[in-house]
């Protein structure tokens, strides 16, 4: 997958000195599991490392892209060099190739994952599509996981933490109460509801406020709201009043805006 996403870079390995090498400040993972360290150490004790880390030269030594664990573990064991690709890398690719080697051993949480899209997105330009294409995803699955990111703080950390999962995370993204959203994050850190029966609260929650706003509506135009959902794939509504009105189409991010304009186009 990586000689995908930067097919020209040029590389070698070297034995590197493990003083020489500096933590990559893009670094996607910022939390790294103790009891999980001192299985790999053990394991680099016993059997060596297996898989190069990846470095590229940074003035007169060089800067970690990929392999933080295994520079953590070798530092602990007191190892003078570790085997090392020694690779070119602007400051983008060297964010796509942490998350990459980090997707691949599915090593990131949500939260980590989501902010490491967003920067693709936001620092280097990239559309949603072509971060999807560079880590192997679809479009949709970035959009939903940065989509997290909306989420209060607190709701975030849980989630980081594993105390609730990625699941109930986008599920509570679904209730737009923050009240109630609230009060679904409480019982899911109790332990007392499970993804499908937050769902049906969600679902049920958003069936009496539809239902409540199309109270005295025009059943031919609730007909065309639902019709336009369907297609569209989002919230529609339609407000009408003596045969005028406009249609509010909802949507959550700039590349979901450019896919509707293109359906609409088309």
């Amino acid at each position: 997958m990586t000689e995908q996403v930067i097919p020209s870079a040029r590389r070698e390995v070297l034995d590197v000195p493990v003083e020489q090498i500096r933590e990559n400040p893009r670094q996607p993972r910022q939390y790294f599991s103790p009891a999980e360290l001192e299985d790999l150490i053990s394991s680099i004790k016993q059997h060596g490392i297996m898989q190069p880390l990846i470095v590229t030269r940074a003035g007169d030594g060089f800067e970690l892209i990929a392999g933080e664990r295994r520079l953590r573990a070798s530092r602990a064991l007191g190892l003078q060099t570790v085997p090392a690709i020694v690779r070119e890398a602007s400051e983008q690719e060297k964010l796509e190739l942490a998350l990459i080697e980090n997707i691949q051993r599915q090593d990131l949480n949500a939260v980590e994952e989501a902010i490491a899209y967003k920067a693709l997105t936001d620092e280097f330009g990239l559309t949603q599509e072509a971060v999807a294409s560079r880590v192997g995803k679809s479009r949709s699955a970035v959009a939903n996981i940065i989509r997290l990111l909306d989420l209060p703080d607190d709701i975030l950390a849980a989630l980081r933490e594993g105390k609730i999962s990625k699941s109930h995370a986008r599920t509570l993204l679904s209730e737009s109460d923050p009240g109630k959203q609230r009060q679904l994050f409480v019982s899911m850190l109790g332990g007392g509801m499970t993804v499908r029966e937050v769902e049906a609260r969600v679902s049920g929650s958003q069936k009496s406020k539809v239902k409540s706003q199309n109270s005295g509506k025009d059943p031919n135009i609730v007909a065309h709201e639902n019709r336009l959902r369907e297609i569209l794939g989002t919230r529609v509504e339609i407000q009408e009043k003596v045969g005028k009105g406009k249609i509010c189409i909802s949507f959550f991010s700039k590349e979901e805006l450019l896919e509707l304009l293109n359906r609409l186009a088309n």
